[in-house]
């Protein structure tokens, strides 16, 4: 599965999947500073799912026309420290959710 980590998630987070997770980063793709829903367009041609921090993508975005899964990770701050111990439950969200779903993780 191809994943992509939105901006504010630290760029080690791509390392703390498991084999079956390819992720890489916005930042990466070259799409650091696109808009939201420029760069869910851009994602779904390439992507399998997102991964942010953006609580605001949940109501500025209509995330059920897009052919993306969308994690939306609630941690206490963007810091490595506080999001890597979610990084399991997301990959789990990964394992059953369906394209056009916006999970909410933990």
């Amino acid at each position: 599965m191809r994943v992509l980590l939105d901006e504010q998630l630290n760029h080690r987070h791509r390392l703390d999947f498991s084999a079956w997770i390819q992720a890489t980063t916005v930042e990466s793709q070259g799409w650091k500073g696109t808009k939201n829903g420029v760069l869910l367009r851009l994602a779904e041609q390439e992507f399998d799912a997102f991964v942010t921090m953006d609580r605001g993508i949940e109501y500025q975005q209509n995330w059920r026309e897009y052919t993306l899964i969308i994690i939306l990770v609630f941690a206490k701050t963007n810091r490595y420290a506080d999001v890597k111990p979610l990084i399991p439950l997301v990959e789990r969200a990964l394992s059953t959710a369906r394209a056009g779903e916006l999970i909410r993780v933990p």
